[in-house]
């Protein structure tokens, strides 16, 4: 039985750092400066033999509500409402301060149990800041410090003794786990069939990656598939720091979103909290096996959009792309054909790939989207029997043979495919480096068509075949 745990203080505490340490990764950014968290982010927790989810959450502020201050706040006293418990956490180096004091009446509210976490604890200088989280009379301050793993044991006592009920019943789930384990034995023997492959895959969550230049409605969009508002949205750019994983359920199949920061041209970003955002973006890109490319409809694909989605189609990724904020476009007759035709011109490494216009604010065009990002995703796990790439090679050797090169002639022998994800192939011929990249592409050009492989990143790599005369010697 897993239970949630939700960390929240005021700005600048080390929440951030302590959902890091607990997570066992840098998963959350963090800064130097106040405010970097904004959106609620939830992670996989472990402190010693106890499982559970950890919730990172924004910097508790007083602020108008309709404000970005204030909607942080707004996430943050949602997690508070979704939390098991909570660690409060304060800055022992600094001591209690009036917001402190406030907010931790707020947390006493919440009618959760609370753990005090005196973070910045290490060597003597956060002693006197410890003694004074006393006086707030939430129970016994635990001194830690997040960043050099120190007072994690003292943490887990004080969690245990917080929630007895929740890690008695995990402890309990556990012990019977291992008792079935045993009594199945050797039960379960043999290579999992077909069958068995398809159903653990129809389980598997589809990792999709939502990217695209600030402001252009990337969050907004994952909020309308949820159906809440789950991600911090509004008028000003660049509100999304961290990226934000979400489960979506849709037509029986499960697919984990990432929200992620919007890029500028690397030209322009100078900051470094917006270059770890950037980083964090470019790594949810990396893990994700569906990329959806989203860029403003009335801006049009832009300079910078193609270097997004080139992004996606060099790393491998399954690409969607969409057309977001489509309530604001004029919706003339053949709009979104002269934007799909726009596509087709400026993205021509993403040949075929698919187009759909949506809308986050009006949910127009979401179930499209999602088909799109389903059909993307099947093309991305093609394979081709090696019987059928050997035909298709002779049929467009036929029809337009390999130049000969410095008067010599190339012979491509057969052709494979090793793996999908995305569609790889190899072809054994003769004087693999002498073969122009034209052909290369009239390959890969000839493969997409006849194999029905639209959109998806295609690698074609060459290799020569071993020559069983090399080694001999000319009598």
């Amino acid at each position: 039985m897993s239970f949630t745990v939700a960390i929240v203080g005021r700005p600048n505490v080390g929440k951030s750092t302590l959902f890091n340490r607990l997570v066992g990764r840098r998963l959350a950014l963090v800064d130097d400066r106040p405010g970097v968290t904004r959106d609620r982010r939830p992670g996989a927790g472990q402190l010693g033999d106890l499982d559970f989810t950890v919730i990172d959450t924004a910097g508790l502020e007083e602020a108008p509500a309709e404000s970005l201050a204030g909607r942080m706040r707004a996430q943050t006293e949602t997690a508070i409402a979704q939390a098991d418990a909570i660690f409060f956490v304060i800055d022992a180096r600094v001591g209690l301060t009036p917001v402190d004091r406030a907010f931790a009446a707020e947390v006493r509210r919440s009618g959760k149990p609370v753990v005090v976490v005196a973070n910045k604890s290490e060597g003597r200088a956060g002693e006197a800041g410890r003694l004074e989280a006393f006086g707030l009379g939430l129970g016994d301050p635990i001194a830690i410090s997040a960043e050099h793993a120190e007072g994690m044991a003292d943490l887990h006592e004080a969690l245990v003794e917080a929630l007895p009920e929740h890690v008695q019943a995990q402890r309990d789930e556990r012990r019977r786990a291992r008792e079935d384990l045993g009594q199945e034995g050797d039960e379960q023997s043999g290579d999992l069939d077909e069958a068995a492959l398809a159903a653990a895959r129809l389980r598997h969550p589809i990792r999709v990656a939502v990217i695209g230049r600030p402001n252009a409605g990337k969050s907004t969009l994952i909020n309308r598939l949820l159906g809440e508002d789950r991600l911090l949205t509004g008028p000003e750019a660049g509100i999304t720091r961290d990226s934000i994983t979400v489960d979506i359920q849709w037509n029986g199949r499960t697919f984990r979103f990432d929200d992620t920061a919007g890029m500028r041209r690397r030209s322009r970003v100078d900051d470094k909290l917006e270059k770890l955002s950037v980083a964090d973006g470019l790594n949810a890109v990396r893990f994700a096996e569906v990329v959806v490319v989203l860029f403003d409809t009335e801006r049009g694909i832009e300079e910078q959009d193609q270097r997004i989605a080139d992004l996606a189609e060099r790393e491998g990724r399954a690409v969607v792309l969409a057309a977001g904020k489509w309530d604001l476009a004029d919706n003339k007759p053949g709009a979104i054909s002269k934007l799909r035709q726009e596509a087709e011109r400026k993205l021509t490494q993403l040949k075929g790939a698919p187009f759909v216009a949506v809308s986050g604010l009006t949910g127009e065009g979401i179930d499209r989207l999602m088909q799109a990002i389903l059909d993307a995703f099947e093309i991305w796990n093609k394979r081709v029997p090696t019987s059928a790439l050997n035909r298709w090679l002779i049929a467009s050797t036929s029809a337009h043979p390999p130049p000969a090169v410095s008067g010599r002639r190339i012979k491509l022998n057969y052709m494979t495919q090793p793996k999908a994800r995305p569609p790889s192939f190899v072809l054994f011929c003769s004087r693999a480096d002498a073969v122009p990249d034209a052909y290369k592409r009239y390959l890969v050009n000839s493969l997409r068509d006849t194999f029905e492989l639209p959109g998806t990143p295609i690698r074609l790599t060459l290799r020569e075949k071993a020559n069983p005369f090399e080694k001999k010697k000319r009598r």
